[in-house]
């Protein structure tokens, strides 16, 4: 999610720039890269600048997780932020302006390799590669790992407040298709995710969607959007706790962070099933430091560093050895691990070309200037 002055002051939660260690990182917002050091960095003994810039998710990273790397590697992060994947795609598309590792979810690597916007990896790089569960060790979207290491997995549902909602909202209905909670909610602003939510509603894969459909959900979504508070930025958990909305379709690690703080809070997958996500560690064509890059991938999967990143997004992790270290609490959280029969219900969606992609992008353009 985009960082705002505030979230800044709602940093209880996350007390993002004390945790994230300030003299090790510097952080900008918005996707800029300003707060790169004017002053020319230190080299390192592989000929680049002691010096990564990441481009990644709010609240996505451990406590101590890029200090930590400072201090393994002498090597400073910038950390910038992306509130979508449209968003990353498109800064990536009018040309790398010094990016080194990024953070797409699964279809969009597709959709940024096709496009040539990836490096490939050198998995000889990344030892720490033997630490992922053997589940995740290939993917469809990107065979054979060529330019993706696995971060975490993710599924979308509904968080929601207890005390403000009549029962359990096991349906999209809910968001979708109802006024009963007229301004209390909040949907997604990505195109694509929101499109297939709204398909699995209307009983259908999150892939394949005839344009007919789509038509369909569009309409569906004009007449919802007088009910709806906003299309949020990846901010959602934020406007649940705050108590702007009681309704969000969100993802699950972003609520199970939440509901740490608030027990009022929960989350279900509503029963038309949802979408699953992995969000990746990539390498951006041009990046200019690409072995520190490697370094840094190698590091995020390490047991320890990444077990101490678990510990703060709440998100599940894919790193087997990671999960080993982490408490009962974690591990055996139905929120953060979904029970096999919801996720049964849930898809991974597919990157079906770049001109349905746009096609999605212009309905969700249209639906918020209705």
């Amino acid at each position: 999610m985009k960082v705002t002055p505030e979230f800044l002051k709602s940093a209880s939660r996350r007390g993002l720039l004390q945790s994230l260690g300030a003299a090790a990182v510097g952080l900008t917002f918005g996707g800029a890269l300003a707060g790169c050091s004017e002053k020319k960095a230190a080299v390192g003994a592989n000929g680049e600048e002691l010096k990564l810039n990441f481009y990644n998710w709010d609240t996505y990273i451990g406590e101590t997780t890029l200090a930590d790397f400072k201090t393994a590697s002498s090597i400073d992060v910038n950390m910038s932020l992306f509130a979508t994947n449209d968003e990353l795609f498109a800064k990536l598309k009018a040309g790398n302006t010094g990016y080194d590792v990024i953070v797409p979810s699964n279809e969009f690597v597709t959709r940024m390799s096709e496009a040539g916007l990836l490096e490939p990896l050198d998995h000889s790089k990344i030892p720490n590669i033997k630490n992922l569960d053997p589940a995740f060790a290939d993917a469809a979207y990107d065979p054979g790992r060529k330019y993706s290491m696995p971060y975490t997995w993710l599924v979308l549902g509904i968080g929601y407040r207890k005390s403000k909602v009549e029962g359990v909202p096991d349906s999209w209905q809910w968001l979708f298709d109802s006024d009963k909670y007229k301004g209390k909610i909040a949907l997604l602003s990505e195109s694509a995710d929101l499109i297939r939510m709204a398909a699995k509603y209307k009983g259908h894969s999150v892939n394949g969607i005839p344009p007919e459909m789509v038509a369909d959900i569009e309409k569906m979504f004009i007449k919802q959007k007088p009910n709806i508070k906003a299309f949020h930025e990846d901010n959602g958990q934020d406007m649940l706790l705050a108590g702007d909305v009681d309704l969000v379709l969100e993802y699950n690690g972003d609520i199970a962070q939440i509901m740490k703080e608030d027990k009022d809070v929960d989350f279900v997958i509503p029963k038309e099933g949802s979408l699953l996500n992995s969000d990746t560690l990539c390498i951006p064509k041009g990046a200019p430091r690409p072995d520190n890059a490697h370094q840094f991938i190698n590091y995020l999967l390490d047991a320890k560093a990444g077990a101490e990143i678990s510990k703060t997004i709440l998100y599940p992790t894919p790193n087997a050895a990671a999960k080993a270290l982490m408490p009962d609490d974690y591990k055996n959280n139905p929120v953060i691990f979904p029970p096999a029969e919801a996720l049964a219900k849930c898809e991974y969606g597919a990157f079906e070309g770049a001109e349905k992609a746009q096609f999605y992008e212009e309905v969700m353009t249209r639906i918020r200037a209705a």
